[in-house]
């Protein structure tokens, strides 16, 4: 069968989970900064996407908290806002908690190893100051409990909140205080691999509800 000359424009749906995902992104990693005024124009000039996409994808944004819509009026990043984050940390270190606390039973010496690896990898990107891959080693620290879990609810609510606290740990891995968090992850792996599920849920719990003061 011959390659077809044309093909169909991908599905709306697609193009705004693209613009969502892009704009999530440039929001946390700060290249929208908090504050800023988004216009749809420009946007769609970026995204290579027409109105429709970009507009259901910060009606999303909106929803998760990452932006503001003033209707008639304009739509900002919303700036950062110590309210706001500590709902999501406590979101966040719930649902963690309950990811861990299902996650110890089913735990495998591998799994522990994992978590040991992102732990040194988390250690060495903090002593040499690249946030971006403390951020990266931390998810994958706490990816393993998470993917255990099988739990899709929790998985659905951290993709939502974790944005929220993305902006706080770019301040905090730059600083000597993300290095507690070090420490908290080797005892975290060593309660799971005695199979304390409570005192690893615990942990997790302490460890997330360190990201503010």
């Amino acid at each position: 069968m011959p390659v077809p000359r044309t093909s169909a424009p991908p599905p709306r749906t697609l193009l705004r989970e693209r613009a969502f995902t892009m704009l999530r992104t440039a929001i946390v990693d700060g290249t929208l900064e908090p504050g800023e005024r988004l216009v749809d124009a420009d946007l769609c000039a970026w995204l290579g996407v027409s109105r429709t996409p970009v507009r259901e994808a910060l009606a999303h944004l909106e929803k998760t908290g990452l932006v503001q819509i003033r209707p008639g009026s304009r739509t900002v990043v919303t700036p950062l806002d110590v309210r706001a984050a500590a709902e999501a940390q406590a979101v966040a270190a719930s649902m963690h908690e309950l990811a861990a606390r299902t996650a110890v039973p089913l735990l495998t010496a591998s799994h522990c190893l994992e978590m040991e690896t992102a732990n040194r990898a988390f250690a060495t990107a903090l002593t040499t100051a690249d946030v971006e891959a403390a951020i990266a080693a931390d998810d994958a620290f706490h990816r393993v409990f998470v993917g255990l879990a099988a739990n899709r609810l929790l998985a659905a609510i951290l993709d939502d909140v974790t944005p929220l606290l993305r902006r706080m740990e770019r301040v905090r891995f730059a600083s000597l205080v993300g290095r507690e968090s070090v420490a908290q992850h080797a005892r975290i792996v060593e309660f799971a691999r005695r199979g304390d599920a409570d005192g690893a849920a615990a942990e997790v719990r302490a460890n997330w509800l360190t990201l503010t003061p």
